[in-house]
């Protein structure tokens, strides 16, 4: 018995010194080869064999984690659209007394989020036609930015702040949408993109003048 022990022992602290990735580090693994590897090629043009190989993983163990490439860009995304989210945080509270810096701190919290990691980003915009998953986790927040924007701009009306003209929501639903085709071309580095350093106070003055008029 104490034979058996002692070899039992052994064993375990042989065991501890090459302890096996945990799944957290492999999950992290995955991510990270993702994100390499987007530095480099288009989303479109990496595949699953190219991702699990990179995290030192096989095809199968890769499908442990993940249930395919896309659900990857997505849990790298996810964050980045949690971190722009937050951009409307308080935003109706600092509507009465400072208007332009409620407006332009959710701009850049939305362009600082998503170019933090801008080739996760650009990736996300591609995934869009491509994957139904991609299109219905964008789709669900931008409608649900657009109808804060609605509400802002609503608000902003009832209190005499800003005049009424076209639809709140049909002014809303083309400001974010002009966020996201310019930040994207922005961030890819497109030629005539507007300039890193200039696109935040841009797309605020846009933003201001479309809703404010001549008062901002």
């Amino acid at each position: 018995m104490i034979a058996v022990t002692t070899t039992s022992t052994s064993r375990s602290g042989r065991g501890r010194r090459s302890t096996r990735p945990s799944g957290d580090d492999r999950e992290a693994a995955i991510l990270a080869t993702a994100e390499r590897l987007l530095a480099g090629k288009k989303f479109a043009d990496i595949s699953v064999d190219d991702l699990a190989k990179g995290a030192g993983l096989s095809r199968p163990t890769f499908y442990f984690y993940f249930a395919s490439k896309d659900a990857v860009l997505l849990a790298l995304l996810q964050p980045l659209i949690q971190q722009a989210d937050t951009g409307f945080d308080g935003a109706m509270e600092a509507l009465p007394s400072d208007p332009r810096r409620a407006f332009r701190e959710g701009i850049r919290t939305f362009f600082t989020a998503f170019g933090s990691h801008s080739v996760v980003a650009r990736a996300g915009t591609e995934a869009i036609a491509g994957s139904p998953d991609v299109r219905a986790v964008w789709s669900t927040f931008m409608a649900k930015w657009i109808t804060q924007t609605a509400s802002l701009i609503e608000f902003e009306r009832a209190r005499g702040a800003a005049p009424e003209t076209i639809p709140a929501h049909d002014l809303a639903t083309s400001l974010n949408l002009m966020n996201e085709r310019a930040m994207t071309a922005t961030l890819v580095a497109e030629d005539g993109a507007v300039a890193q350093d200039r696109i935040v106070d841009t797309l605020a003055h846009i933003w201001l003048t479309s809703i404010y008029g001549d008062s901002q």
